[in-house]
């Protein structure tokens, strides 16, 4: 019965750290995005994230969107620096065309940094993709 299950796996789906002027700390911070550069809305969007190291583990996070339209992108979570040193894992889950759709997106150790900033896909922005 399980091997019926199809799950496809989300394409044109990105999570991105990008890094912005934030007018209350007057300081450039790092967030976490969602993108969805498909031609197709989300629907039923949720995003579960946590970061983990060898004897850390945070909090466990989950965000709610709802309907996500095409070619559109959300802010997730600021990423505070300390949780840099682990790896954060971002667990996205939607529907489209009456089909459950997943993918997990990871930040490995001290990826987000200057170093690997590239242009981002809708945002066109300078950040970091998730892998």
């Amino acid at each position: 019965m399980k091997k019926d299950i199809e799950i496809p796996v989300a394409e044109n789906v990105y999570v991105a750290a990008v890094q912005e002027w934030d007018e209350k700390r007057l300081s450039r911070t790092w967030y976490a995005y969602l993108i969805n550069n498909r031609e197709t809305s989300l629907v039923a969007t949720i995003v579960v994230s946590k970061g983990y190291g060898s004897d850390v583990i945070t909090s466990t996070m989950r965000h709610g969107f709802g309907l996500m339209e095409a070619k559109s992108y959300r802010k997730i979570e600021i990423l505070q620096e300390e949780v840099f040193k682990l790896k954060n894992e971002f667990f996205l889950t939607f529907f489209d065309d009456n089909k459950l759709y997943e993918r997990k997106f990871v930040f490995e150790e001290y990826q987000i940094s200057e170093v690997n900033k590239e242009v981002i896909p809708l945002i066109t922005e300078e950040g970091v993709l998730a892998l």
